[in-house]
């Protein structure tokens, strides 16, 4: 294979969504977080490093996978139009899943079972998510994975302080969104009642937190619900429908979710929430989401 360009380095930020790298972060921040009695900011460290792998490298494979359909439907993709070549970007993906995953095993010290069902879901997802229905739901175990191993790292125990409630909160979430961005490639009606799935997170805060603790969950709450009712604006309000919009929003719209179970932790943790949500807005001036 011959060196890509600059042009094409370029064009590999692109495939990586690594605008969406924050989102990614801020998830990564709140297992680690919650998982861990004495939280190793080295551990977090590698985790962010492991777990950018894994999901840039799956980019790459989704553009891999779907390149039969592109040359069909979108040949103005990267691969179709030439930009780089598809076996530079398999080749990129798949080292990208085995590095990330080894600094996850050895630098996190994450349990092989959930590095193993994190790449399962992603590879499931990129090589059958234009063949199902229920590809939405596979999108969300791939989030919902991401949790359960930061939740891990260290201690290798995924079942400490409630780790489920915040993994099924992002999942939700991420069925709601997969569900709108799917109609950006595939057109037609978008129904409002698969939305609902994004406003989940806040009934699983409020489950998850103690009565005590409802009061400071109304600040990140009421900004989630905000800024999710901004984006769907773009579909079910404004006077034309801006799908791309609405997702690119709502996807750096992630670290939100994460608000909702930090609210509870010292204020400083959903600063560093707001920041990261900042960035992926920032980042996505320069870097498409979608």
């Amino acid at each position: 294979m011959a060196k890509p360009t600059p042009f094409q380095f370029k064009t590999l930020l692109v495939l990586g969504r690594m605008s969406n790298l924050p989102t990614v972060w801020s998830n990564l921040m709140l297992g680690w977080l919650m998982g861990q009695t004495e939280p190793s900011f080295e551990v977090l460290a590698w985790l962010c490093l492991g777990g950018s792998l894994i999901y840039t490298g799956g980019m790459y494979l989704n553009d891999a996978f779907d390149v039969r359909f592109d040359r069909s439907f979108r040949p103005e993709r990267p691969i179709p139009s030439g930009a780089i070549s598809l076996g530079w970007v398999r080749f990129l993906g798949w080292f990208q899943l085995v590095a990330g995953s080894v600094i996850l095993s050895l630098g996190s010290q994450v349990a092989l079972g959930w590095i193993l069902a994190l790449n399962a879901s992603v590879i499931a997802y990129n090589a059958f998510h234009k063949r199902m229905v229920f590809s939405p739901v596979m999108m969300a175990a791939c989030r919902f994975f991401l949790l359960m191993a930061a939740y891990s790292a260290e201690s290798g125990q995924a079942w400490r302080g409630a780790a489920l409630w915040p993994s099924f909160a992002l999942g939700s979430y991420i069925v709601g969104l997969t569900y709108v961005a799917k109609r950006e490639s595939a057109g037609g009606v978008i129904a409002w009642w698969p939305c609902l799935f994004l406003y989940f997170p806040i009934l699983m805060a409020g489950f998850m937190h103690q009565s005590n603790h409802w009061l400071t969950l109304c600040l990140p709450a009421t900004a989630f619900l905000l800024w999710s009712l901004w984006c769907l604006r773009h579909i079910f309000w404004g006077s034309k429908s801006h799908i791309g919009r609405a997702v690119s929003g709502l996807l750096a719209g992630m670290p939100m979710v994460d608000m909702l179970f930090l609210s509870s932790q010292h204020p400083v943790w959903m600063l560093i929430c707001a920041a990261w949500f900042l960035a992926a807005l920032l980042f996505q001036r320069f870097v498409p989401a979608t």
